[in-house]
């Protein structure tokens, strides 16, 4: 069974643009609010009752995150969008969590839609959809549901008084699309292992399962690199436009950003590349498998040819046949037969047919 990466959108026929429809699976029963407020000097987490009692926060002159889990709600997106003046188009793009990832980069903030992926060898692909809008000053993540993919920038920015405390939103927002390529990384390695296994399996054991793992891992790869593709499109695109959202000091870890997603899409068309070969030795161990059998097969029906002649000129039933009533008859041709038989086997092997 083909598991589906693309979600049903039968729900938004007809409807106008930025109607408000979630599109995708429910993964929490009640949507999560956490904020951040923080500088060089101080740091503040609270976790939410209301997404009202977040903007207080987001008026600061500190840096804010504002973390939201869970998309299924529509009041919450509708009343942050009201506040802040995002796009009804751009709360559509959110709600939709099989939107290709993209980025807007505007004059007052920059939107960005990403891929989250996990892969492993019994369930494949997963795919959650992460959003980020960045503002002057405050950054707003939108996920799924709740999890520990961010977990370590909050603990940096808890325990740490480095560079992260010390920059503004945009340094944080380069973070967290930071932890999204690591994580990547960690899918290709996974998928390097199995690449792996079945190199080795089908120089060994080609059983008929593996073209189906073979052709889940390719689609799988297509799935990366079509998430893949726009984030690098983006990074170029933030790199050469001048944006006041971006600091000039966060600029060259964009770069090395930059340099990653370029190695992540070689080791794709690498792994592409490779996937093809192997399917290529699948087809020919199992076409060199067949022609070992009817080459067997072959060999077996030739050797009976003679044999079946033999039997089937004294299994006629003719009256004058001196051999039938000759004593020794009955074992002289069971033992020419089997001189035939032995005589094509030599044949063969001095052939080296056998």
């Amino acid at each position: 069974m083909v598991r589906r990466l693309n979600k049903k959108r039968s729900e938004k026929i007809g409807l106008p643009p930025g109607s408000m429809i979630h599109v995708g699976e429910k993964k929490v029963e009640k949507t999560s609010f956490s904020v951040i407020d923080y500088d060089a000097q101080s740091f503040e987490m609270h976790e939410l009752e209301t997404i009202e009692e977040a903007f207080p926060y987001l008026d600061t002159p500190m840096a804010t995150w504002l973390d939201i889990n869970g998309l299924h709600e529509i009041e919450p997106l509708q009343k942050i969008g009201r506040y802040y003046h995002i796009h009804p188009l751009l709360l559509e793009d959110i709600l939709d969590t099989d939107h290709r990832p993209k980025a807007d980069i505007a004059e007052d903030y920059i939107f960005i839609i990403l891929k989250n992926l996990d892969y492993s060898e019994r369930d494949g692909l997963k795919v959650e959809q992460v959003s980020l809008f960045l503002g002057k000053n405050f950054l707003i993540t939108f996920q799924e549901r709740e999890s520990d993919l961010f977990a370590p920038i909050r603990e940096r920015l808890k325990n740490s008084n480095g560079l992260l405390r010390k920059t503004g939103a945009d340094y944080l927002t380069y973070a967290l699309v930071d932890i999204l390529v690591d994580r990547y990384f960690l899918v290709i390695e996974k998928m390097d292992e199995m690449m792996e296994y079945l190199e080795d399996t089908v120089l060994s054991n080609p059983g008929p399962t593996l073209v189906h793992d073979i052709q889940k891992l390719k689609r799988d790869l297509i799935y990366i690199r079509k998430f893949i593709w726009p984030l690098r499109e983006f990074i170029g695109n933030l790199m050469r436009e001048e944006s006041d959202l971006v600091q000039k000091q966060t600029r060259p870890y964009l770069r090395d950003l930059y340099d990653h997603t370029i190695h992540i899409i070689d080791s794709l068309e690498n792994y592409r590349d490779m996937l093809s070969g192997i399917l290529d030795v699948y087809l020919s161990s199992i076409s060199n498998r067949l022609n070992e059998v009817m080459k067997m097969l072959t060999i077996i029906a030739t050797i009976f040819i003679p044999l079946t002649f033999i039997v089937g000129v004294y299994g006629m039933n003719f009256e004058h046949m001196p051999e039938i009533k000759w004593l020794w008859g009955y074992p002289v041709i069971w033992g020419l037969m089997l001189l035939i038989a032995l005589a094509m086997l030599a044949f063969f092997r001095k052939k080296k047919w056998l």
